[in-house]
């Protein structure tokens, strides 16, 4: 028991060999999260390949986002159980295998599982992996190494976007899907560097059972009476009497009323996530806010895969361009997180209103697609729109305001299904819609009034509690840090 209580209070210390974990966790974000972020300029290769519909096909893109968001709550408990360093191993073979088998892919239906399912929960793993070691590394810089590593995506959707247009001038779509995963096998290299801070749980669990069972032998085994007589020779005493076996009939019972009580416990458990999940959404500022993140979700992926062939679709760029739509979006992206971030530390500044500022400019621009009939406005577009997809770092900070720090965490988990459910369903009905109208016009109007729509409604919700807001806003600067670095566990 000491030793596990010395494992779970060690400090965070904020630097040392935790500048080695941000090097490697940003880059390991930037190999697992750069294809998946460039995926606009692989879905017309796609679309050229198998001759599948666009709504079929946008199932690709739209997984490999979404899978990992839904599957979040299965990542975190495999790091908590095994650790940063193994799960960013796994992580790596699954993204890199996944990546790999996509190039013999011989149909789109093969792409929805080798780089939907497989690469999207090959990400989720990294995700987890590397958000976790950072906070155990860091208490008081937690907030800027956080920054640091989750950049790493959008750099890596800005570079990777070229990068995957030159290989397959070069060496064709199956050849680039090959070296880009071969790339991701330096996943594997990234997490030697994820020294763990405390032992997993897992490895807390096996300890605690061995050390039991040394226990029990020391309590079976009976106690030596030294004879006086003979001192060289020892007379097995038990101080107890025989010993027997019970029955195997109340060995029996004993096991069945041992899961009786396991069963009763998680029933338990589970009825009082069930009630805290009930009163969470009894919220209705809450229920605003997955209301409108699922309307975002919605909505503001579909550029994301569709831009590229839009522009090429319509010949307003002829080839390749050298620097894709996608990878304006994804830097424009790093600078959003940051610049937000920074504006939700103003004190005056109020959460909820930046966030739903983000979508209504999020929807406008979207609507402003179909009237675009040059490049340039399609690169201006994309900046726009990559700078307030940013406000995912606006996210964990206006739950907090909402429901409170001591239930972020459940928040934030039912936030997280809302947007990983309906990024999956975005981009596949962008696509039926242009299947069935043979434009992308009414897809963009489509998304657009979407995001609009749950952008007004948090605005509308949040000006019924500006009051409330306002005074938490007024709180002491030293709680609202203490706040955010609390915050950043989950962000």
């Amino acid at each position: 028991m000491s030793t596990q209580s010395t494992q779970n209070t060690k400090q965070a210390p904020d630097g040392g060999w935790g500048w080695a974990i941000v090097v490697a966790s940003f880059m390991g974000q930037l190999l697992a999260y750069g294809s998946p972020q460039s995926v606009g300029v692989l879905y017309p290769e796609w679309l050229n390949t198998f001759q599948d519909g666009k709504g079929m096909t946008a199932w690709v893109g739209s997984l490999v986002s979404g899978v990992g968001l839904i599957a979040s709550p299965i990542c975190s408990a495999c790091v908590v159980n095994f650790g940063a360093r193994p799960v960013t191993i796994f992580s790596g073979v699954m993204v890199s295998g996944g990546l790999m088998l996509s190039a013999f892919a011989p149909n789109v239906q093969f792409l929805i599982f080798s780089y939907g399912i497989v690469v999207g929960l090959g990400c989720g793993l990294v995700y987890a992996a590397t958000v976790t070691i950072i906070c155990q590394y860091f208490d008081k810089r937690r907030g800027l190494a956080l920054g640091i590593v989750t950049t790493g995506s959008s750099i890596g959707g800005f570079l990777y976007a070229t990068v995957q247009n030159e290989l397959i001038a070069l060496f064709g779509l199956n050849g680039c899907l090959l070296l880009i995963g071969c790339f991701a096998l330096n996943i594997i290299a990234c997490a030697g560097l994820m020294r763990p801070l405390h032992l997993p749980a897992y490895y807390l669990k096996q300890r605690a059972a061995l050390a039991e069972k040394v226990e029990e032998k020391v309590l079976e085994k009976p106690p030596v009476v030294e004879d006086p007589i003979k001192k060289n020779q020892s007379v097995n005493v038990p101080i107890t009497g025989e010993t027997k076996d019970p029955p195997p009939f109340e060995k029996s019972l004993v096991s069945y009323a041992a899961l009786v009580r396991l069963m009763m416990k998680k029933q338990k458990e589970y009825s009082e996530y069930l009630r805290s999940t009930v009163e969470l959404l009894q919220n209705w500022v809450f229920v605003a806010m997955c209301v409108s993140l699922f309307a975002y979700c919605l909505g503001a992926y579909t550029p994301l895969l569709f831009l590229e062939d839009l522009a090429q679709s319509e010949g307003l760029i002829s080839g390749i361009s050298k620097i894709p739509l996608v990878s304006i979006m994804s830097i424009a992206a790093g600078v959003g997180k940051l610049l937000l971030g920074v504006m939700i530390d103003i004190r005056w500044m109020n959460s909820i209103f930046l966030y739903a500022f983000t979508l209504l400019g999020t929807g406008v621009a979207l609507l402003i697609i179909p009237i675009t009939k040059n490049y340039a406005g399609l690169q201006a577009i994309s900046a726009l729109l990559g700078f307030f997809s940013g406000n995912w770092s606006v996210l964990p900070y206006m739950t907090t305001k909402v429901v409170g720090m001591d239930r972020l965490t459940e928040a934030y988990g039912i936030l997280m299904f809302f947007g990983g459910f309906s990024i999956m369903l975005g981009p596949p009905v962008a696509g039926w819609i242009y299947d069935w109208m043979h434009s992308y016009d009414l897809a963009f109007y489509f998304s657009g009034s979407f995001v609009l729509l749950g952008g007004a409604g948090l605005f509308f919700a949040a000006l019924c509690c500006w009051n409330k807001n306002q005074d938490e806003t007024q709180t002491p600067d030293t709680e609202g840090i203490n706040d955010y670095d609390k915050v950043a566990t989950v962000a």
